[in-house]
């Protein structure tokens, strides 16, 4: 799966921009590409791929995610992590939409093997203008955790081995959307994510400054927030990313 999740993301950056100019399939989107490295008391190295595609056709619109991070330090693998999601909206009027949604993530340095979530519910447009556009939606989801086997100990301080588990259980989902365009060349935007779950609760946060450097090449710089209520024992809760990226926009 993680090799099949990571040939999507490559495969679709490639393909989308092969495609652009021609616009033939219907869709639009962004791919983005973010490196970081840092020498000195450490070495980082930090690698990020990304896309984001849409697509209308008269009152459906589809929408497809899928991202891919890898980092090192001092030559150690300390970021791994593999995500893909596609929604499918069908307008009710111009505000209110439904949507049925499907994501998969798997993340080597959480205590989870994986994290699948099937939903669906209603959602709504609170601004579409040429200058601000706000969405928001949720409802309701099955949420599959498959939760890693990890060591602690007993009531008597002996070591335990508790094993490794899948855990179905309902959950939901609920996002905003929101951009803000200053001119033609920068804009800002602030997507919140939460899933929730009876074993654990995600709540993701990006921000993210974007500005123009030719029609089709923007330059981003965003920050990334995930949490996590319930972290498995020996994980911590919170996790942060600053990023510059590249982004080609068709």
């Amino acid at each position: 799966m993680n090799k099949f999740l990571l040939a999507l993301v490559a495969f679709g950056c490639v393909a989308s921009m092969s495609h652009a100019e021609d616009g033939a399939s219907g869709w639009t989107g962004e791919g983005s590409l973010s490196a970081g490295f840092t020498t000195g008391n450490t070495e980082t190295k930090d690698l990020g791929l990304g896309l984001k595609l849409n697509k209308e056709a008269g009152v459906w619109t589809y929408g497809l995610e899928a991202a891919a991070d890898y980092g090192e330090i001092d030559g150690l693998e300390s970021k791994n992590r593999l995500f893909a999601g596609l929604n499918v909206d069908r307008a009710i009027n111009d505000k209110l939409f439904g949507f049925g949604r499907v994501s998969h993530e798997r993340d080597e340095f959480t205590g989870f093997e994986s994290r699948s979530f099937v939903g669906g519910g209603l959602g709504y447009h609170i601004y579409d203008g040429d200058k601000v556009k706000w969405t928001v939606r949720g409802g309701p989801g099955l949420k599959i955790d498959e939760v890693r086997a990890y060591d602690t100990v007993d009531v008597n301080n002996l070591p335990v081995t508790v094993p490794a588990e899948t855990v179905n259980s309902f959950g939901a989902v609920a996002g905003s959307e929101y951009s803000y365009t200053f001119n033609d060349n920068v804009s800002f935007s602030n997507t919140t994510g939460v899933l929730y779950a009876k074993e654990s609760t995600q709540l993701t946060n990006s921000a993210a400054l974007t500005a123009a450097l030719t029609s089709k090449i923007s330059a981003r710089v965003s920050f990334d927030v995930r949490h996590d209520t319930d972290p498995p024992i020996g994980f911590e809760s919170t996790d942060t990313a600053t990023r510059v990226s590249l982004v080609y926009a068709f």
